[in-house]
C-alpha cells in the first residue's frame, strides 16, 4: 500500500506557488518530474488548502500591505477629483448663467450678455474628469481589466491629458479680468469678495487649482509605481497574476486574492 501510495503521489500533480520581491504570489500545477529541480523561493500547497494557504499568505506579507496602501489612497484621490470636479461644473454653471442672463443695468460688460470662452473649457474639463475619475477608480477598487483601456501606460495618458486640460483651464482663469475693468484679475478679486460673483469666481479658481493638483499627484503615483514594477504594459489596478493574462498575448495578469 505505502507503495502504490507513492506512486501515486508521484503522479499527482502539486500547486506550486512562487513569492515575488513585490509580493505577488502566483500558483500553478507542476508535476512530480518538474520538483526535482530546485525551485528558487518557492514552496508546496496543499492541493486541497492552496486556496486558503495563497491568500493568507499574500493578503500577510508586508510589501502586499504597502502594495494595497498605494492602491487604497489612488482610489481616494481619485474620489477627491470626482468631488472637486462635480464642485467645479457646478460654479462654472453658476458663473455662464449669470453673465449670460445678465441685467440691461448690470455694470458687468455694460449690462451686455456675454461668456468666458475659459469657463466653457472648464466646464468640459470638469464633465470629462468626472466620467474618468469614476472609471479609474471603479477599475482599481474592483480589479478589472478592459481591452482598450486596461493598463498603466494607459492610465498615464488619460492623466497627462487632464493635467493639461486643469493646468490651462486654471491658468487661463487665473488672468483672465472682467469687463470692462481688463485690469482686475480673476486672481485678485479680494477687493470685492463683497459680491458674490467675485467669491465665486475665486472658488472656481481654487477648485480649478486643487483639481490640477489632484490630477498631478495621480500622475507621479502611477508614474512611479508602473516604474518600479515595469508596470507599463500591466493592469493599472496594480495586482495581478503574470502567469495568466485575459488581455496581452502569453502573459498572465489574473486576479488571486480578492
Amino acid at each position: 500500500m505505502t507503495s502504490i501510495a507513492a506512486h501515486s503521489l508521484r503522479k499527482a500533480p502539486l500547486l506550486i506557488c512562487n513569492l515575488s520581491a513585490a509580493g505577488m504570489e502566483t500558483c500553478g500545477m507542476i508535476s512530480f518530474r518538474q520538483t526535482r529541480r530546485p525551485l528558487p523561493r518557492a514552496y508546496p500547497c496543499s492541493a486541497y488548502k492552496a486556496p486558503s494557504i495563497c491568500k493568507h499568505t499574500l493578503l500577510n506579507h508586508p510589501l502586499h500591505t504597502i502594495t494595497a496602501m498605494i492602491h487604497f489612497v489612488r482610489v481616494f484621490v481619485y474620489f477627491l477629483l470626482f468631488i472637486f470636479s462635480v464642485v467645479l461644473m457646478a460654479l462654472c454653471a453658476v458663473r455662464l448663467h449669470y453673465t449670460s442672463h445678465l441685467s440691461p443695468r448690470d455694470p458687468l460688460n455694460g449690462g451686455v450678455r456675454f461668456y468666458d470662452h475659459i469657463v466653457i473649457e472648464l466646464i468640459v474639463t470638469s464633465i470629462i474628469t468626472i466620467f474618468w475619475s469614476a472609471f479609474i477608480a471603479r477599475t482599481i477598487h474592483g480589479r478589472h481589466e478592459h481591452r482598450r483601456m486596461n493598463s498603466f501606460t494607459a492610465e498615464l495618458i488619460g492623466l497627462f491629458v487632464l493635467f493639461l486640460l486643469w493646468l490651462i483651464g486654471a491658468a487661463v482663469a487665473t488672468h483672465t479680468s472682467n469687463p470692462p475693468d481688463v485690469n482686475v484679475r480673476w486672481g485678485n478679486l479680494s477687493s470685492c469678495w463683497v459680491y458674490s460673483t467675485c467669491r465665486i469666481l475665486t472658488a472656481l479658481l481654487a477648485f480649478a487649482w486643487l483639481g490640477w493638483i489632484l490630477v498631478l499627484a495621480l500622475f507621479v503615483m502611477s508614474l512611479l509605481f508602473a516604474i518600479a514594477n515595469k508596470a507599463f504594459h500591466d493592469p493599472m489596478h496594480g495586482r495581478w497574476d503574470r502567469r495568466a493574462t485575459n488581455y496581452g498575448g502569453d502573459l498572465s495578469m489574473r486576479n488571486i486574492v480578492r
